[in-house]
C-alpha cells in the first residue's frame, strides 16, 4: 500500500520561512516517476506549487512561488521537501504531496518539465496546513 505523509506545516509570519516534508512508503521510486507539491486555499481550486522528477532531472514551479520556494528529494530517505522562503499571506493553503502512479517521462534526462496537472499524480497525502500571518 502506497502512503504519503506530509509534515512541517504550521503558522508563520509573512517574510519568514517554513519547510515541508513528505515521506513515502510502499512507493516504487523509479527515475522516470515524478512527485509534486500542490496546494488548495478555501474557495479555490487545487494548484501545483512545484514538481520534480525522481531521477531524470528537472523541476517546475508555479509562477507565484518562483524564486521563493524550492523542491528537493532525498531518495535515500524516501522524502520530498518543499522549502518555503519569503512567504506571503497568499501562500496560506492546505499543502498536499503527490506522486505519479508511473512514468511521467519517457526520456531520462527529461527534455520536458514535470507535469503540473493534478491528474498526472495518482497518489496523494492527507495534506498539511500552512498559514501565513501578516
Amino acid at each position: 500500500q502506497v502512503r504519503l505523509v506530509e509534515s512541517g506545516g504550521g503558522s508563520v509570519q509573512a517574510g519568514g520561512s517554513l519547510g515541508l516534508s513528505c515521506v513515502t512508503s510502499g512507493y516504487t521510486r523509479s527515475s522516470n516517476n515524478c512527485m509534486g507539491w500542490f496546494r488548495q486555499a478555501p474557495g479555490k481550486e487545487r494548484e501545483v506549487v512545484a514538481a520534480i522528477y525522481i531521477g531524470c532531472g528537472g523541476t517546475t514551479y508555479a509562477d507565484s512561488v518562483k524564486g521563493r520556494f524550492a523542491i528537493s528529494l532525498d531518495n535515500a530517505k524516501n522524502t520530498v521537501y518543499l522549502h518555503m522562503n519569503s512567504v506571503k499571506p497568499e501562500d496560506t493553503a492546505m499543502y498536499y504531496c503527490a506522486a505519479s502512479r508511473g512514468r511521467c517521462t519517457s526520456y531520462c534526462p527529461s527534455v520536458y518539465p514535470p507535469p503540473r496537472e493534478s491528474e498526472a499524480y495518482g497518489y496523494w497525502g492527507q495534506g498539511t496546513q500552512v498559514t501565513v500571518t501578516s
